[in-house]
């Protein structure tokens, strides 16, 4: 449970209809072995105590009781385990049966759930056997104990604060007003359900899109344990399908008919609770009906099954991924058309270098004259060689306009630049920051001044990685009059050049898997003597999928830098060892809080995913804050590596 992870599970087990001794034995079994790997909540499938299809047989004394001895049992038999057990029974109260979940933890009974909506429709007759629990706040005795009795309850661990969970049972889920909305907005972060929802054609496609959307909706982990191998088929078959969901996602299912067994997934409170934060229409509104039960679990590191991918803004299939490239080149383009449209403008200036960030911001531009109808030589690509251009970079600039239709024109720079170290006495041997900023800055003089010429406006070529570390020249390529890939990730850069050569041909192809074969460089530097790149910017500032990596979980959840680098080493535990994940982590912690500046004048940009640094827009951030306490925690990590 460190870092906000806690291990949950749902179990599906074989049972017999009306055998409650064993069942129960199936129950406890499953307990154990969900304690043996690490579970602290299980939950199992609506009346599992009994089986669900019973029948008039629930009217029957001897099944009531042996159900409620089997309950004894239950707590009974795993009170020394550090698990919290939700389980599905019938239950006398009040004169009326009801379809309950008892939740179960150390010897005690925390409280009793009844179901709140009763389906009286198709194969199903409930109303039959249960009364709804809809509106009942009380108390029942049980076990020599007064147990809560509601509909109205989240149970809470005080030790792991934001830990809290809600209950509803089957039905509950299908209706328009269900409970769990109240649940979350009285604090509860998952939502358990015990099922028996039969399997019907197409139904299952229709069950994991109500619980992914449920989770969606209620920045919540939805927990779906669904009865299975056992139950009556008399009318009806069950196929134990078992999802657990987190804010939308699929983190871990069963596939219906897949046999009885348990379904686990590690679950991220912290997660969660930074969505909710952030989220304001998330509706938080404690209910004085509400009764909130504790429990107290030990603290303890939660050995994590779940799995985190080293490329978080890229989706892992094929399919998916070329869906979200295609996307992404039409938001950029959208935006980008939209501003010429509105401007009256049909001429742009953009830097062409050959490398990765000028070739997507020149796709992104042809894509948006294409859309506008315009005449591509509008597009005025401009190569500045200088002294770090190497002829690689160099030709494959040439060929991109070329090869889009663009005008090209090639200004060569060296002259400028030295003049300009004569005019601020540079020693232009000195290859030190002034060295290379000159050029940037004689470059993006050259763009604004052309596109003055041409009347037109500077695309920005400058992406999101670059702009939390702040490697960009202040008002050199930091600066355009529309960033076209301020949103965009240095790795996913790469994919939507990738994406653009799988559906090239010819030359284009060819050019655009050179530009992705090519090191990334800004070329201010002087080349090898073999003519090949000598500043490689990953040597300098790290590898851009750590950095990325890094930026999406500080800034899409808030992690604190000890959960960046926990998860940062699982990701990337087959390539980079702790102690250089951490030596990078320190300086992306480092640049980001010193070059805030940078971001807090940044020209417009379109946004296109959850994680933008746009100063009119998600990120807001004094230039001189302290990064003192996110140094410390790393620092006080360093000393046990």
């Amino acid at each position: 449970m460190k870092d906000g992870f806690i291990k949950i599970a749902c179990a599906s087990p074989d049972i017999r209809v009306a055998d409650c001794d064993y069942n129960t034995d199936k129950i406890i079994e499953m307990t154990k072995e969900a304690h043996s790997r690490g579970v602290k909540i299980v939950c199992f499938p609506e009346l599992s105590v009994t089986g669900y299809t019973c029948g008039d047989l629930f009217f029957q004394e001897a099944l009531g009781t042996s159900a409620e001895n089997s309950l004894i049992r239950i707590v009974s038999e795993t009170a020394e385990l550090e698990i919290v057990s939700i389980v599905g029974l019938p239950l006398s109260f009040m004169n009326k049966i009801y379809n309950c979940a008892a939740v179960i933890f150390k010897g005690k009974i925390l409280g009793i759930v009844p179901k709140e909506n009763i389906p009286n429709y198709s194969e199903f007759y409930e109303a039959r056997h249960f009364a709804s629990g809809k509106g009942i706040d009380s108390s029942t005795f049980i076990n020599g104990d007064y147990v809560t009795f509601g509909v109205n309850q989240v149970f809470e661990c005080p030790d792991l604060p934001g830990l809290s969970f809600g209950i509803e049972i089957c039905e509950d889920l299908w209706v328009a007003d269900t409970p769990s909305v109240r649940h979350a907005q009285n604090g509860a972060v998952i939502i358990f359900n015990l099922s028996a929802s039969d399997e019907t054609i197409g139904k299952s496609d229709y069950r994991r899109t109500i619980i992914q959307a449920k989770s969606g909706s209620l920045l919540c982990a939805y927990a779906y344990a669904d009865a299975g191998i056992g139950e009556s088929t008399t009318d009806m078959v069950f196929s134990g399908h078992r999802i657990i969901a987190e804010n939308g996602s699929v983190l871990s299912e069963a596939l219906p008919f897949s046999g009885s067994g348990l379904t686990i997934a590690d679950i991220d409170i912290h997660r969660i609770l930074s969505e909710r934060r952030k989220c304001s229409t998330f509706s938080s509104d404690a209910q004085s009906d509400y009764a909130f039960n504790a429990f107290r679990l030990n603290i303890e590191e939660t050995k994590l099954d779940r799995r985190f991918s080293p490329n978080p803004f890229i989706p892992s299939d094929k399919k998916s991924l070329d869906s979200r490239c295609q996307s992404i080149l039409k938001m950029q383009a959208a935006g980008l058309m939209t501003r010429l449209r509105h401007i009256g403008c049909k001429n742009v200036v953009l830097g062409l270098s050959g490398g990765l960030d000028s070739t997507l911001a020149l796709i992104v531009t042809v894509h948006a004259f294409d859309m506008l109808g315009l005449d591509r030589k509008g597009i005025h690509a401009i190569t500045m060689p200088c002294f770090g251009t190497t002829d690689r970079t160099y030709n494959n600039a040439c060929l991109l306009a070329k090869s889009y239709g663009a005008s090209l024109e090639e200004i060569n720079i060296r002259d400028s630049v030295n003049q300009h170290f004569r005019d601020i006495s540079q020693n232009p041997e000195l290859h030190d920051v002034t060295y290379e900023n000159s050029q940037a800055r004689e470059r993006t003089q050259i763009l604004m001044d052309k596109a003055n010429q041409l009347g037109g406006i500077v695309i920005g070529t400058g992406d999101l990685s670059e702009l939390a570390l702040g490697w960009a020249t202040y008002n050199g390529d930091h600066m355009s009059m529309y960033g076209v890939n301020a949103s965009i990730p240095k790795t996913l850069v790469r994919w939507l050049v990738s994406y653009e050569a799988q559906i090239s041909d010819g030359v284009l192809k060819d050019v655009l898997l050179d530009v992705l074969d090519t090191p990334v460089s800004p070329e201010l530097l002087p080349p090898e003597k073999d003519g090949s790149i000598a500043q490689k910017t990953e040597d300098l500032v790290g590898p851009y999928e750590l950095h990325d990596f890094f930026l999406y979980y500080m800034m899409r959840f808030g992690f604190a830098p000890s959960k960046i680098f926990r998860i940062s080493c699982l990701a990337f535990e087959d390539k980079y060892s702790p102690e250089i994940i951490m030596k990078w982590l320190k300086k992306f912690y480092w640049r980001f809080f010193s070059q805030q500046f940078k971001r807090s004048c940044l020209p417009d940009g379109p946004k296109v995913g959850s994680v933008t640094l746009s100063p009119r827009g998600d990120w807001r951030m004094p230039s001189d804050a302290s990064v003192r306490i996110w140094i410390k925690e790393l620092e006080d990590i360093e000393r046990t590596l």
